[in-house]
């Protein structure tokens, strides 16, 4: 994967009765994130990640906000620090369920943010871990869509670098399309991102 993933980040609002505090304040990462803060963000997702310790979705955007921002930068000691940042809030995650594929998604993006910092020196390293976790990812939940899309878009990349035929990749890219576009989330807060980066990708298949 040779290009940033973007996304729009879900706004969350709907909310008529009170809400809890884990409500609140993962309506403010949310708002937040999408205002494209994205160190307070993860601020106030580390926050509710220390108070919620049942709850996995803070520590999953905390992940999922530095390990997208490593793509964005060309700063070796920041991409380092968001990458580790990443990586620490996801594997508390994981200890306690590593089934989980949105999870895995992330792991996958992690391992990617390395091999785009450094293809020679951690392309061999990282390619084999992002294909596992994304098969493993796919036997867990072969149908949602952040699955589908990722790890297409990975082994694109990988075959674009060795001149291979992207085709087989771009196939399941528009299969993932209309997953994303039926897919629904457990609740607002749940992951839901993903369509517009598909959509793009799509396009450039064309």
């Amino acid at each position: 994967m040779t290009k940033i993933i973007t996304f729009i980040a879900v706004l969350v609002c709907g909310f008529v009765s009170a809400q809890t505090n884990y409500e609140t304040g993962m309506a403010k990462g949310m708002q937040l994130w999408s205002e494209g803060k994205n160190t307070e963000a993860s601020a106030t997702f580390e926050r509710i990640a220390s108070a919620e310790s049942k709850e996995w979705l803070p520590n999953y955007y905390v992940a999922l906000i530095n390990a997208l921002a490593s793509f964005q930068t060309q700063d070796k000691e920041e991409l380092k620090s968001l990458l580790n940042k990443a990586q620490n809030a996801l594997d508390i995650e994981l200890k306690k369920d590593s089934q989980n594929a949105e999870l895995l998604v992330v792991q996958g993006l992690i391992y990617s943010g390395w091999i785009v910092s450094d293809p020679m020196t951690n392309g061999m390293k990282y390619s084999g871990m992002a294909n596992g976790v994304y098969a493993k990812a796919e036997k867990l939940a072969s149908e949602n869509p952040r699955v589908m899309f990722l790890k297409a878009e990975f082994e694109m990349g990988s075959a674009r670098y060795f001149g291979q035929d992207t085709t087989p990749m771009c196939e399941q890219i528009a299969k993932s399309i209309p997953l994303f576009e039926n897919f629904k989330p457990a609740t607002p807060f749940h992951p839901n991102w993903g369509l517009d980066r598909a959509k793009e990708v799509s396009a450039e298949c064309k």
